[in-house]
């Protein structure tokens, strides 16, 4: 049989030489050391133990192990991130220096209703454990990392916002003398029908042109209507108008409003995450700790 290199192995050693089996629900790895030339015993814990570490604690038993490797019966290597749990479920080949060894783990038992949920119960507390001790180092990373992409997201804008603001104050500007006119040639069209009925004509005369200018002012307020889908209501008015504006005048300075808007929803969204975050944070993160990121 050859490794995954293709060099060939020296021996190939029946599987009594390791044997498996299963001790208060856990493995126990027989095997003979090969320098000290004695038997030894190692105890797995096949869900939180890898491949590699299993190999290392067999290194460290036998000083004179030079090679330590696992490979599967079609000789492709096994992984060393692999848990032993995985392994176990099928037949390998055990590789120490030059000799391989040729592993069948033993069906497991299945394990009774209630045992089950023993070890699930455990599984599940390991977790907890876990998540507890780490939670806290996972929380500063991630504050940080938040941290830096709000730098990053505020810098991008601080540019933005201020081209922003020069055209809002511009657009706000020429929405307000629009107004303003307006304003001004409603005031011009009541004195100059004031002057032609009082001065010029008379009401029988003047009566039929203000009605048709009623109407036709009617017929405007309609087409705005079908147009824009609106009432005309005059902040709706003021505020459609402001857009037109401000949209002309971003085109003309080569504003991203779409970059803008999706840097701003980041910006919201970052800012809502690290709240959360904080939120547990400052419940459990020593005073220090927030003294030397502040």
């Amino acid at each position: 049989w050859r490794g995954q290199e293709g060099a060939p192995y020296s021996t190939l050693v029946p599987s009594d030489e390791v044997t498996i089996n299963y001790r208060h629900g856990l493995p126990v790895i027989t095997l003979m050391l090969p320098t000290r030339s004695e038997r030894c015993q190692f105890t797995v814990k096949p869900v939180v133990t890898t491949v590699g570490a299993f190999l290392q604690d067999v290194q460290r038993e036998d000083k004179g192990i030079e090679r330590a490797e696992v490979f599967a019966t079609d000789g492709s290597k096994v992984s060393d991130a692999t848990l032993m749990e995985v392994l176990l479920m099928n037949d390998f080949k055990l590789v120490i220096n030059n000799t391989a060894y040729s592993v069948s783990p033993p069906v497991k038992d299945k394990l009774s209703s209630e045992h089950a949920t023993e070890m699930e119960d455990i599984k599940s507390l390991v977790h907890r454990l876990f998540v507890a001790l780490h939670l806290e180092e996972h929380q500063i990373r991630k504050e940080r990392e938040l941290l830096q992409k709000l730098d990053h997201l505020k810098g991008e804008l601080l540019p933005l916002e201020q081209m922003r603001a020069r055209i809002m104050d511009s657009a706000d500007a020429k929405t307000s003398r629009l107004l303003w006119v307006g304003l001004a040639l409603m005031s011009a069209q009541g004195g100059a029908l004031a002057w032609l009925t009082w001065w010029v004509y008379s009401w029988d005369i003047m009566e039929p042109v203000t009605y048709f200018i009623t109407y036709g002012s009617a017929m405007a307020f309609y087409a705005y209507f079908v147009l824009t889908k609106q009432d005309y209501i005059y902040p709706h008015a003021k505020d459609r108008q402001f857009l037109h504006y401000f949209y002309r005048k971003s085109k003309k300075q080569h504003f991203n409003v779409e970059r803008y808007n999706k840097l701003k929803d980041d910006l919201a969204e970052a800012e809502e995450s690290l709240r959360r975050l904080r939120q547990p944070l400052h419940l459990r993160l020593p005073i220090q700790e927030i003294s030397d990121k502040d």
